[in-house]
């Protein structure tokens, strides 16, 4: 059930063209100024320089969402298309015209997961359950966003509730199926599929997604594109629906480490809402910018979690050329780092079982917000997902929740060992890697394989029969993971290297990541999703 459908007027929207684009930094060069390329600042550059307006800039992201969300390859990632996109962005460029710039992302397009709550827009989790929920007000990143300028273009699709429970990759009962753009017949990966898939087929300059056990960089790697994984603290998840509190975290999806940076900087600040982000204060920075230097990696001690390789040649091969290329950037690579065996085997299990005790009492915390008419519990959530009047289309995640209906409370003793033993001893091993190698980042596969196809169990023991991938350590230890295009396999579907840090090390990694990226230029459009003729915006 796509709600875009009610606006068919988008279909018929035609372009306006500019000559050159606004920006944060100095004039750009004579060339034409291509959304699927641009970055921010050369967006910014244009418009400053009155090339561009961010209606001109929305139509055209309008227009590529037309031509291939459900045309084309049918990629399928938007929910809900916002019917005053066109409005927000003229008022914006009245503003610009009257002399009053909110900052680099002034008339800017995004793209939201439908997990963050929009006061104009329902907020639905992928959920026929919530269809219609509109939330009294915007979560908090949305709302540094908003007074930032963004132009909010669409809410797209996600792993419903953000957990996939058995369902195919990329599915949600309200959502359906989100195809991946660089080959149809695979997943996005999740749970921020809907935002990894229209960020890589350019839907808009760059969207927001949400980590509780990969969830931005499973779905940046499937799609090949840029995303930050923060410390848990540096953004508010206030507004989003939470999954489990422990790990969760929102974060920006680019298509330039630049543009995730300059995004990041405009949502950080202390929410009285969120406890967490009191940690914060002193470490967050506005501007992460001043960190992306070519030349950031020479000296950088880097260390090569092995314990993630060996289940792709391909992806495998793709990495061990991107640990050359940091070596040729004057990198010191540590290799291996070798994480113990028993935190390999226990770290799968330990996260699930966490989340699915949070779920169970935080969905109901969210629940008891919306306005009246809409489930309060889980147990209602099945409920009405059992009910025939429903119709309710996912019937995996139908019975993934009614299993977590019966998980334990949150007094339960082992998940009260995990939560306050458990987490400390991996956070205290990881500490103790980086201490003792004397590290400034490790680097992984961030996920081991290429994107699967949709359907496809990707339930695989790893090294040691524990998990597939590392992305749940940087959940339990709250630490940062910033995730970067390295490459393609021969069958055309992304790599991506993931550089992994301490707390507050965003600035650091923002470096490495940038001057990483610089030097291979890996990210590629998706070839079912390729340059239209409304793409090049400024000449």
């Amino acid at each position: 059930m796509r709600l875009a459908s009610a606006f068919p007027l988008f279909s018929r929207y035609a372009l306006l063209f500019g000559a050159t684009l606004a920006g944060v930094a100095a004039a750009l060069p004579a060339r034409a100024l291509d959304i699927t390329t641009a970055t921010i600042a050369e967006l910014g550059a244009a418009m400053r320089d009155d090339a561009l307006s961010a209606e001109a800039l929305t139509r055209a992201y309008l227009a590529r969402i037309d031509a291939y969300d459900q045309q084309g390859p049918h990629v399928n990632a938007v929910i809900t298309l916002n019917p005053n996109a066109i409005e927000q962005a003229r008022a914006l460029d009245a503003e610009r015209r009257a002399g009053h710039v909110r900052g680099p992302l002034h008339g800017i397009p995004v793209l939201l997961k439908d997990n963050y709550d929009t006061y104009d827009l329902q907020t639905t989790g992928g959920s026929q359950l919530l269809l219609g929920s509109i939330p009294k007000d915007d979560a908090f990143m949305v709302k540094k966003l908003r007074g930032a300028g963004v132009v909010i273009l669409a809410k797209v699709n996600l792993h419903e509730f953000a957990y996939s429970g058995g369902a195919p990759n990329g599915y949600s009962s309200l959502g359906g199926q989100t195809h991946n753009p660089h080959d149809p017949s695979r997943g996005p990966s999740g749970s921020s599929g809907g935002t990894g898939a229209g960020i890589a087929a350019a839907f808009a300059q760059f969207g927001l997604g949400s980590d509780t056990a990969g969830s931005i960089r499973n779905p940046s790697s499937a799609n090949g594109i840029v995303g930050v994984k923060p410390t848990r603290g540096l953004l508010s998840r206030d507004g989003i629906i939470p999954l489990a509190l422990s790990f969760d975290t929102g974060g920006p999806m680019c298509r330039s480490v630049a543009d995730c940076a300059i995004a990041l900087g405009a949502m950080t600040g202390v929410d009285k809402a969120d406890p967490a982000t009191a940690a914060s204060a002193g470490h967050f920075e506005t501007d992460y910018t001043k960190f992306l230097k070519k030349g950031s990696l020479k000296g950088a001690r880097i260390g090569v979690m092995r314990d993630f390789f060996g289940q792709s040649p391909q992806t495998d091969f793709v990495m061990e050329q991107a640990i050359l290329r940091l070596q040729t950037l004057g990198a010191t690579i540590v290799d291996p780092v070798k994480l113990p065996e028993f935190l390999v085997r226990g770290i799968g299990p330990m996260h699930t079982m966490m989340i699915d005790i949070e779920f169970k009492a935080q969905i109901a915390d969210y629940l008891k917000t919306l306005r009246p008419g809409f489930p309060r519990t889980i147990d209602e959530l099945v409920a009405k997902a059992r009910d025939p009047k429903t119709a309710y289309t996912s019937p995996w995640k139908r019975d993934s929740m009614a299993k977590m209906a019966k998980a334990p409370g949150i007094d339960d003793p082992l998940y009260l060992a995990a939560k306050n033993q458990g987490l400390a001893l991996t956070t205290a091993v990881i500490e103790g890697l980086f201490a003792q190698h004397r590290l400034d980042a490790m680097i992984y596969p961030s996920v081991p394989r290429p994107a699967g196809e949709i359907g496809e169990a990707r339930q695989a023991p790893a090294a040691g029969g524990g998990m597939s991938g590392p992305a749940a350590l940087a959940n339990e230890t709250g630490f940062p993971d910033i995730i970067v295009p390295a490459g393609m396999t021969p069958g055309g579907l992304p790599v991506t290297i993931s550089f992994f840090g301490r707390a507050w090390s965003e600035g650091r990694l923002l470096g490495y990541a940038y001057d990483f990226e610089q030097a291979t230029h890996a990210i590629a459009l998706p070839k079912y999703t390729p340059a239209l003729p409304t793409d090049i915006v400024a000449r």
